[in-house]
């Protein structure tokens, strides 16, 4: 019986609400909860879903990318570490070697210590991968690439000859683009699938030749619409003859920036005018969440795609995963995984990050075709290990059960009193990465003293040694006017100062012009970064419950659209009708 009388078999056919130690809101933890944790032997926990997800978000830096020294050669190399970072880094070439052994930096577990103390300390000798970037080819300036093939500054699967993408599924020549799967010549496309030479557009699948498109199926050759299903040359929704229809795009000349500008403003407003679905979920049987496809059983879901099953609490994964909980960015044939962050074919995975191939580990980083590990990094073809340190089989399954009690009985308690036992993600405070290096800045923002106060990292930006040739407001309006000249220009982002998420500055690559000639688009104004956080909204991993607002329909569903945001919002039945 537990402390209230209750058996847990009681316990788990009735919700709980719990309040969460580190935002002080409530949270509910459901019956099927209580089966998952069962199932994986592990506690319920006691921070919310968003916080979990801020936690798991701020374990990870996608984007930042630094020139440093390799720790191994001296060799200058790009890293998501910091030159001034206390971790050490090797080039991608040599961490992959025999020229080195993680078991020589193993240490014995202290049992007078909380494990989450000593597991920072071995993350700080144990030395870490320069850049993630799996089977890929030209991709050296990527971070969270597999498969890919001559891409920069971006992170996907199977991507090729793509820039400044994240998200990039079997996606090729593509460009500032976020979640497109299947595509092929996109530019500040957002939630795309099997498309081609399309711009501007969001959650489009099937469509061609396109621009300025939101929540089109199956259309070819459309400016400006809205919610069209299986239609050919529409702009604003009116239909024309293909002869008109290429008489009257072509004042449309989005090659100009000054014209783009217009148009985008005058697309947003018309779009408003139009209802907007609770969700964008295909496919898929009893999921709540927003951009699911062919799932099955998934709640709180975002971005999940290609057979998932049973999952609660996932961003960005998918590929067959299954029976799992708060994952971020993974999947690929997993299942039994909990509070973990890009892991690709992995079982009974607890609290850990950036595993391929490995099954029955507990809070393990950076580890490859291993098994029965507990508070490893770097470990490659490796069992039976705790801290790096190699075990037998008898004695590891003696040590775990200990090492679990004593993350019980000597928790970690961090700075501002939370208290992290088993079952608890690492400590943010505890990051490899400041809070504003990882996509935190975006999903949930904060100021620098908000940061700080909270006990989290932050980095204020480097002093660059070269200056800005040419401010964003003096770049050519129209792309016809760009010549190869643009390559040695030094452009000051348009947001430079306090408000650019970059270095204040950025260039224009080869790869870069090329695509914005052949695609006729202009130049753009804002750094790599700034362009990527203005794609992804704040809080778009937030369910709130609203009420469907066609008239007379008092339907109720779970949306990412927050109650004061301007659009009308429809439920499932609503919308269908309305599009047709």
């Amino acid at each position: 019986m537990t402390s209230q009388g209750l058996s847990l078999t009681q316990i788990m056919t009735q919700s709980k609400t719990k309040t969460c130690q580190n935002c002080k809101s409530k949270f509910t933890i459901e019956p099927e909860d209580f089966e998952f944790y069962k199932k994986i032997d592990v506690p319920e926990p006691t921070f919310c879903p968003d916080c979990r997800m801020q936690r798991r978000i701020g374990s990870r830096n996608n984007r930042k990318l630094y020139k440093r020294k390799c720790d191994f050669s001296g060799k200058e190399i790009v890293s998501v570490f910091h030159s001034d970072s206390p971790h050490k880094v090797y080039e991608q070439k040599i961490w992959w070697s025999d020229k080195w052994d993680p078991l020589e930096y193993g240490k014995d577990y202290n049992f007078n210590r909380p494990f989450f103390e000593q597991f920072y300390e071995l993350s700080k000798v144990v030395p870490w991968i320069n850049l993630r970037v799996i089977n890929s080819v030209g991709c050296d300036y990527c971070n969270g690439m597999v498969n890919g093939k001559n891409c920069y500054m971006s992170t996907g699967y199977e991507a090729e000859d793509c820039l400044y993408m994240d998200g990039a599924g079997m996606a090729k020549e593509s460009v500032d683009s976020s979640i497109i799967v299947r595509c092929e010549r996109m530019y500040e496309d957002i939630n795309c699938n099997s498309s081609y030479n399309i711009v501007y557009c969001k959650y489009c699948d099937n469509c061609i030749d396109s621009a300025f498109l939101y929540d089109c199926r199956n259309c070819q050759n459309c400016f400006a619409c809205v919610s069209l299903r299986n239609k050919k040359y529409h702009i604003f929704n009116r239909p024309y003859t293909k002869t008109d229809y290429q008489n009257k795009i072509k004042k449309y000349d989005i090659g100009s920036y000054h014209t783009l500008l217009k148009i985008k403003e005058q697309f947003d407003k018309y779009s408003l005018k139009f209802p907007k679905p609770w969700a964008r979920i295909s496919k898929s049987v009893d999921a709540t969440g927003n951009d699911i496809r062919f799932a099955k059983n998934c709640h709180n879901c975002f971005n999940v795609f290609e057979g998932a099953e049973n999952c609660k609490f996932i961003y960005v994964a998918g590929l067959a995963l299954k029976d799992s909980y708060d994952i971020i960015a993974g999947g690929a044939k997993s299942e039994l995984m909990y509070e973990s962050d890009f892991v690709m074919e992995g079982r009974n995975i607890i609290c850990s990050g950036s595993l391929s191939n490995c099954y029955n580990i507990n809070y393990a980083m950076e580890s490859y075709s291993s098994s029965d590990l507990f508070g490893c990094i770097g470990l490659r073809h490796k069992q039976h290990c705790i801290l790096n340190k190699q075990y037998t089989k008898e004695q590891y399954e003696e040590m775990i059960p200990r090492i679990k009690k004593h993350m019980n009985d000597m928790p970690y308690i961090d700075r501002k009193g939370r208290i992290y036992k088993y079952g608890e993600f690492f400590p943010l405070e505890l990051s490899r990465f400041a809070y504003n290096e990882t996509t935190n800045r975006c999903h949930y923002p904060l100021t620098k003293k908000q940061a700080l106060d909270k006990g989290y990292l932050w980095r204020d930006k480097d002093k660059l040694d070269y200056k800005p040739t040419i401010k964003a407001k003096d770049l050519p309006d129209n792309i016809k006017d760009v010549d190869g000249s643009i390559l040695k220009e030094i452009i000051e982002c348009q947001n430079a100062g306090s408000d650019c998420a970059g270095s204040d500055v950025f260039r224009i690559i080869p790869e870069e012009l090329k695509f914005y000639k052949k695609m006729n688009i202009p130049l753009p104004r804002f750094c790599p970064d700034c362009r990527y956080y203005k794609r992804i909204r704040p809080n778009q991993l937030k369910l709130h419950t609203r009420q469907c607002m066609n008239k007379g329909c008092n339907t109720k569903f779970q949306t990412t659209y927050a109650p004061d945001r301007e659009e009308i919002v429809y439920c499932e039945s609503c919308y269908n009708k309305e599009v047709g």
